[in-house]
């Protein structure tokens, strides 16, 4: 019962309101999602409601009372028998109810877990979400960045051909690639409103509700010290299958109490009439006294069937769990390579597009100052400054992939944000 106590205040801390950043954070959002999200506070109610079976199976069974008239009064000695009241309270074997509460208080805890696992994965799908609205802003204003080097471009290619330095195939060429951006800029545009209505269910808040997203994102260097072990310390999937387990084990325990005898101690009380055959004069002791009967019952559980049926459910269940357990293990561990596979690989292609930003930068430069001596190459520098937006929008995404797989791996190994 300890246990649950402690359940219950960990588990009314994940839904305490936080205070609101005036410019907010992902943690903050991920607040929201945890006090806000339907499905996960469809996931609390089932753990209350487990809650609430544990003291259905640890209390009583309800008393008898039961009452019985005479319609033809049985002759005693003391008078006849009129009515009988009866009153009998069953026990179960020692132990029996607490064997039902052990089980009940296992499965709520086990329902607890899959309650943090529930959280985990929202979190993971919030900051899933989260990110490409990154990747998003940063393409916009990469695009709007280009389109306004395009009309750089476009007001010195006209300079230079008006002038007899340039062709008229420079301006058309950067007229053309001009359109590409604006056209690109409108699509990405569109593209908004459906990543922050995804973004705003998760959180169960207005699909146009605004979103705070980053100007940039860092690298995290904790994240190259996660060792494999992680995956099994304080794992909710994990503990929600260990705890079944022993929940199956308390079963087969139960299932052998049930099979014992049940003990009830009862009263009756008989309602008894004065003896009116008597001659006057004349009377008996205890004339007309009613009677008191204390009782004490005992169940037979003689057919064996069913209580044998009980415990082997309980031995199958168990291994059934086991065997879970040993699939999700491994599940784990898959996802744990694949993840940090994807953690290494997007870590290095950030330093080699920012290092290919910084050489494209240099050769632009080069290649803008020979334009501008000679009129000559402009096609070179178009395709130059596309390949640096093209690394620019590359590393934009690599940054969206490697904090949706740090996402993935805190996951994973159930971290706690």
């Amino acid at each position: 019962m300890k246990k649950i106590i402690h359940v219950l205040t960990v588990a009314s801390c994940v839904f305490a309101g936080s205070t609101m950043a005036q410019d907010p954070t992902l943690e903050d959002y991920l607040a929201i999602a945890a006090e806000n999200n339907p499905e996960l506070q469809a996931q609390y109610k089932a753990f209350e409601a487990a809650l609430e079976k544990i003291p259905q199976v640890t209390g009583l069974p309800d008393p008898t009372l039961s009452f019985g008239y005479f319609i033809s009064p049985v002759e005693t000695r003391v008078g006849p028998q009129r009515a009988r009241f009866s009153l009998n309270q069953m026990f179960p074997w020692f132990g029996t109810l607490k064997a039902s509460g052990d089980v009940a208080a296992l499965k709520a805890e086990a329902q607890y877990q899959a309650f943090l696992d529930q959280k985990n994965q929202l979190f993971y799908r919030v900051s899933a979400s989260y990110y490409p609205l990154y990747e998003l802003n940063q393409w916009l204003t990469l695009e709007r960045e280009n389109a306004e080097i395009m009309e750089s471009y476009k007001t010195i290619a006209t300079t230079k051909f008006e002038n007899a330095e340039g062709t008229l195939v420079d301006v058309l060429r950067v007229d053309l690639m001009l359109k590409d951006a604006t056209t690109t800029i409108e699509i990405l545009e569109e593209k908004r409103q459906p990543l922050e209505s995804t973004f705003n269910t998760l959180l169960n808040q207005s699909a146009s509700t605004p979103i705070e997203i980053p100007d940039t994102l860092i690298i995290s260097a904790e994240a190259q010290e996660i060792s494999q072990d992680s995956l099994f310390r304080e794992n909710p999937v994990l503990e929600e299958l260990d705890l079944k387990i022993k929940a199956s084990e308390a079963q087969g325990i139960l299932a052998e109490k049930q099979g014992l005898p049940k003990i009830g101690i009862g009263l009756d009380y008989v309602m008894v009439g004065q003896r009116e055959d008597l001659a006057p004069g004349m009377s008996i002791q205890d004339d007309g006294q009613d009677a008191l009967m204390p009782m004490v019952s005992l169940s037979l559980p003689l057919y064996r069937g069913k209580y044998r049926a009980a415990k082997k459910e309980a031995q199958l269940m168990q291994q059934g769990y086991s065997l879970q357990k040993e699939g999700i293990i491994n599940d784990l561990i898959t996802n744990f390579e694949v993840t940090t596979f994807e953690l290494s690989q997007q870590s290095q292609l950030i330093a080699l597009y920012q290092e290919q930003i910084g050489q494209t930068r240099q050769v632009l430069n080069l290649l803008l100052t020979a334009y501008s001596n000679s009129g000559k190459e402009f096609e070179e520098v178009l395709r130059v400054q596309q390949q640096l937006l093209t690394y620019q929008k590359m590393k934009a995404t690599a940054l969206m992939k490697y904090h949706i797989a740090l996402a993935k791996l805190n996951y994973l190994t159930a971290k706690n944000y």
